[in-house]
C-alpha cells in the first residue's frame, strides 16, 4: 500500500509540474528559467534572450505601453507603431467633426507633417525589470499588521525606486507579485509625443460593432497607427515642430509567410488584470452578483445612446466612443458570468478547497498557518457582498449621468472660494482650466440623450439598490417627488446650469468668488456632491477595510496554495506589466454540434454586409478589391483575403494591441480580443475554450496598402515574404 501510495503521489506531483499550453502570462526575466525549454519544445526557434534583453536590443525594445491601458509595436525604424483601432479611438474621435468625420471616413496622414499630436496620449518603454524581492521586504515579519507591513514596503520601494533612476530621464515602480509575497522592480521610459498617422473608416475598424465584439468567426480591421517623436537626441520630448521621429533600439520585422493550424504564436504585451487564484466567494461575487448589476446598468444606457447614435450623425460623432467602451465591458461580463455557469467555476474552485483545507488541517504547523483562511474569506465575503453591491449601482448608476460627473469637476473651485486664504488669481487660473475642460466636454454633450439616461439610470437605483445603502441625497430627493422621477429630472435639467452650456459660460464670464453660491444651490452640483461626498466617507472605509483585510488573506492564500502543489509553476497574475503569453494556433467547439475554424476571410465580411445596418456597410472600394481579387503580396498561398485567427494564447484587456509574433519573432497579426466563450479566463483558464482574437498582419497592410494608398507606411516596415 505504501508502495502504491508514493506512485500516486509521484504521478500527481509530475501532473501538476505540467503546464496547459496557452496558459500564463510569464514575466520576460524569467523565460529562460521557466518556459523556454517549452516554448521550443512547441516549435519557438528564437530564444529568450532575444525576447528579453538588458545587454542588447531585443523584442522588449519593439514594444510600449500605449496610453493607459493597450499595448502598441514599434513596426519602423522611425518610430511608426501598431495598436488597435479600438485603442486609438478616442484620439480619432478628439480630432473628428462634422466637417473632418476621421471615425466615418478614416485619415490617413500623406505626410510627417500632416499627423496629429494627441495631447494626453503617451508611449511607454519597459527598459528593465528587476526582481526586488528581498529589498522591498526588508524588516517586514510574519506577525506584523497588514497596514504596517505595506507601509514598510512602500518606505523601502521609495529608496529603491529613487536609487534605479538617479541620473536618468527614467521613471519606475515597484509592483507586487503574487499577492504580496514577491516584489519586481520596473524602470521605464516615457515618450508625450504621440502623433496619429492613420485610421481605417469604422465600417472596417468596428465592422460588426458591438453584435460581433467578443465574437468569433470576427471579421474586424482592428488597427489604427501612430508615430513616436522625440528631441533630437533621440531622448523623450514634450511636443513640438521641432520633434523629429523617435528611432527604436527595435522595430518588429513583418512576416507575410502566413501561419497555418497549429504554428506555434505568442503575445507579448502588457495585460491588465487576471485574478487566477481568488477563491469560491470572490468568483461568485463577480459572476453571480456584481456583473449581472452592471450588465443590468450598462444596457439600459446603451440602448438610450445606441438608439440617439442611429437617428443623428452628430450624436453618433459625439457618442461612439462612449458607447464602445461601456459596451466592451458590457459584452465581457455577459461572457465571463456564462462562462462561469458552463465551466462549473465555483464548483470547481469549491472542489479545490475542500482538498486544500483537508491538506491544512493534515498536521499542525500548516493548520497553524492556513487552517483559517478559508473560513476568514466566507466572513468577509459574506459582509462585503451588498456593499459591493450597492456600490456598482452608484459607479454603473448614478455615475453613468454624465452632468453628475462634470458638475463634481467643480468641487475644488468650491472650496477654493470659500477659502479666504486662496488668492483671486489662484481663482481665475482654476476658471480658465475648466474652461478648457468645459470645451471638451460640451463638444461631446447631449443635452437629450443625459435626460434619458439621468431619468432611466436613477429609477432603477431608486428601485433596486438597497434602502439602508442608498445614497442619502438621492433617497431624500426621491421621496420629496413622491417617487416621480420623471418629474424629478424634467427639474434638474431645467433648472441646472450645468445641462446648458450656454447657461455654464455665461456664469463663468467675469466669475467672481461670490458666485460660487450659485453652483452651491445647483441642483446637480448638491446632487453630484452627495453621491461623491457618501461614496467617500462611507463606501470608502468599508471597501478599504475589506481590502485590506482580503489582501492579507490573499497573500497567505497563495503562498499556502504554492505551498501545497510545490511541483507547480505559478505564472502571477496580470498587472499591467510586461508579460508573455504563448500557445498555438487553433480551433475550437464552443458547444456541441458546433466547430469554428482557426482563420476568417474577406469572403464572410461580404456575407455580412447589410448596407441597412451601419455596422456591416463594406466600403465599396473594398468590395470593388474584392471582386477583383486584388489582394497583391498580401493574399494567402489559398488566394484568399485572410482577416483575423484564432490561437490558445492566455490574453486580458491590456494586451488588445499585441504583437502576435510567430516562432521566428516576426510579426503576425494584432491580437484585440477573446472569444466570448472564454472571457471567464481572467478568472479561470479553459484550455478548450480560451482563444484570443488576432489581425491577421496581411490584411492590416492590404487596407494601408491597396484601400488607404499609404504605401509610405508599408515602405517603412521591414518585410520578410
Amino acid at each position: 500500500m505504501k508502495t502504491k501510495l508514493i506512485l500516486i503521489l509521484l504521478t500527481l506531483s509530475l501532473f501538476a509540474n505540467q503546464s496547459r499550453a496557452g496558459e500564463g502570462m510569464w514575466l520576460p526575466l524569467l523565460l529562460s528559467q521557466l518556459n523556454e525549454k517549452e516554448m521550443r519544445d512547441m516549435g519557438m526557434r528564437i530564444t529568450a534572450e532575444d525576447i528579453y534583453s538588458i545587454n542588447h536590443s531585443s523584442l522588449k525594445d519593439a514594444i510600449v505601453l500605449f496610453g493607459g491601458g493597450c499595448t502598441g509595436e514599434l513596426v519602423s525604424d522611425q518610430g511608426l507603431l501598431l495598436t488597435n483601432h479600438h485603442c486609438g479611438y478616442g484620439n480619432i474621435q478628439k480630432h473628428s467633426s462634422l466637417e473632418h468625420d476621421y471615425l466615418t471616413k478614416g485619415f490617413w496622414a500623406q505626410r510627417m507633417e500632416e499627423e496629429l499630436p494627441n495631447p494626453g496620449l503617451s508611449v511607454t518603454f519597459l527598459v528593465r525589470m528587476e526582481d526586488v524581492t528581498t529589498q522591498a521586504m526588508k524588516g517586514v515579519n510574519d506577525k506584523m499588521s497588514q497596514k504596517v507591513r505595506d507601509s514598510i514596503i512602500r518606505a523601502n520601494s521609495k529608496v529603491l525606486v529613487k536609487e534605479a533612476i538617479k541620473g536618468t530621464q527614467y521613471t519606475a515602480q515597484i509592483k507586487p507579485f503574487y499577492n504580496g509575497n514577491q516584489f519586481y522592480l520596473f524602470v521605464s521610459e516615457i515618450f508625450t509625443d504621440v502623433r496619429l498617422v492613420g485610421a481605417p473608416p469604422s465600417n472596417i475598424g468596428k465592422f460588426g460593432g458591438d453584435t460581433d465584439n467578443w465574437m468569433w468567426p470576427r471579421h474586424t480591421g482592428d488597427f489604427s497607427m501612430f508615430r513616436i517623436y522625440a528631441g533630437k537626441d533621440n531622448k523623450p520630448a514634450e511636443y513640438s515642430k521641432d520633434n523629429v521621429p523617435y528611432h527604436p533600439a527595435k522595430h518588429l520585422t513583418i512576416s507575410l509567410k502566413g501561419i497555418q493550424e497549429g504554428d506555434f504564436t505568442f503575445v507579448y504585451g502588457f495585460p491588465g488584470t487576471t485574478q487566477e487564484y481568488v477563491p469560491s466567494y470572490a468568483v461568485d461575487m463577480t459572476a453571480l452578483e456584481r456583473n449581472p448589476i452592471a450588465i443590468g446598468l450598462r444596457q439600459q444606457r446603451l440602448d438610450i445612446i445606441d438608439k440617439a447614435m442611429e437617428n443623428d450623425r452628430l450624436t453618433r460623432i459625439q457618442y461612439s466612443a462612449k458607447a464602445a467602451g461601456i459596451s466592451n465591458s458590457w459584452k465581457k461580463m455577459i461572457g465571463e458570468s456564462r462562462g462561469i455557469k458552463l465551466l462549473d467555476g465555483i464548483e470547481k474552485k469549491q472542489s479545490f478547497e475542500q482538498d486544500f483545507q483537508k491538506w491544512a488541517q493534515s498536521n499542525p504547523e500548516t493548520n497553524a498557518k492556513y487552517g483559517q483562511v478559508l473560513p476568514a474569506f466566507e466572513k468577509i465575503y459574506g459582509a462585503y457582498i451588498p456593499v459591493n453591491n450597492a456600490y456598482t449601482y452608484l459607479s454603473e448608476g448614478l455615475l453613468g449621468i454624465e452632468m453628475v460627473r462634470f458638475a463634481y469637476g467643480f468641487n475644488n473651485l468650491v472650496k477654493k472660494c470659500n477659502d479666504k486664504s486662496i488668492p483671486d488669481l489662484e481663482i481665475s487660473k482654476l476658471i480658465d482650466g475648466l474652461k478648457q475642460s468645459a470645451a471638451a466636454f460640451y463638444k461631446n454633450y447631449n443635452r437629450q440623450v443625459d435626460t434619458q439616461l439621468f431619468e432611466a439610470l436613477m429609477t432603477t437605483y431608486s428601485q433596486s439598490c438597497e434602502t439602508g445603502l442608498q445614497v442619502p441625497v438621492v433617497k431624500e430627493t426621491a421621496a420629496k417627488y413622491k417617487g416621480n422621477i420623471k418629474s424629478w429630472t424634467s427639474d434638474v435639467y431645467k433648472k441646472s446650469v450645468f445641462s446648458d452650456s450656454t447657461k455654464f459660460y455665461a456664469l463663468l464670464a467675469g466669475f467672481e468668488r461670490r458666485d460660487v453660491r450659485k453652483i452651491e444651490k445647483d441642483p446637480s452640483y448638491i446632487l453630484a456632491s452627495g453621491i461623491y461626498t457618501f461614496s467617500q466617507n462611507t463606501f470608502y472605509p468599508l471597501v478599504s477595510a475589506f481590502t485590506a483585510a482580503n489582501d492579507s488573506l490573499q497573500r497567505l492564500y497563495i503562498a499556502a496554495q504554492m505551498e501545497m502543489q510545490a511541483g507547480k509553476r505559478f505564472y502571477p497574475d496580470a498587472n499591467s506589466t510586461l508579460r508573455i503569453a504563448y500557445g498555438n494556433v487553433k480551433s475550437y467547439k464552443p458547444a456541441d454540434g458546433v466547430e469554428y475554424k482557426w482563420y476568417t476571410t474577406l469572403d464572410g465580411i461580404m456575407q455580412k454586409e447589410n448596407p441597412e445596418i451601419y455596422d456591416y456597410v463594406v466600403e465599396p472600394k473594398l468590395k470593388e478589391l474584392y471582386n477583383r481579387h486584388d489582394y497583391g503580396r498580401y493574399a494567402d498561398a489559398d488566394r484568399s483575403m485572410h482577416v483575423g485567427f484564432i490561437a490558445s494564447n492566455h490574453t486580458t484587456a491590456g494586451n488588445s494591441g499585441s504583437p502576435v509574433l510567430n516562432a521566428d519573432g516576426q510579426l503576425i497579426g494584432i491580437n484585440f480580443d477573446r472569444c466570448w466563450e472564454g472571457t471567464m479566463s481572467d478568472l479561470m483558464y479553459d484550455p478548450d475554450q480560451c482563444r484570443n482574437i488576432s489581425l491577421d498582419i496581411r490584411y492590416c497592410l492590404f487596407i494601408i496598402d491597396k484601400m488607404a494608398g499609404a504605401k509610405r507606411l508599408v515602405d517603412e516596415m521591414t518585410i520578410v515574404q
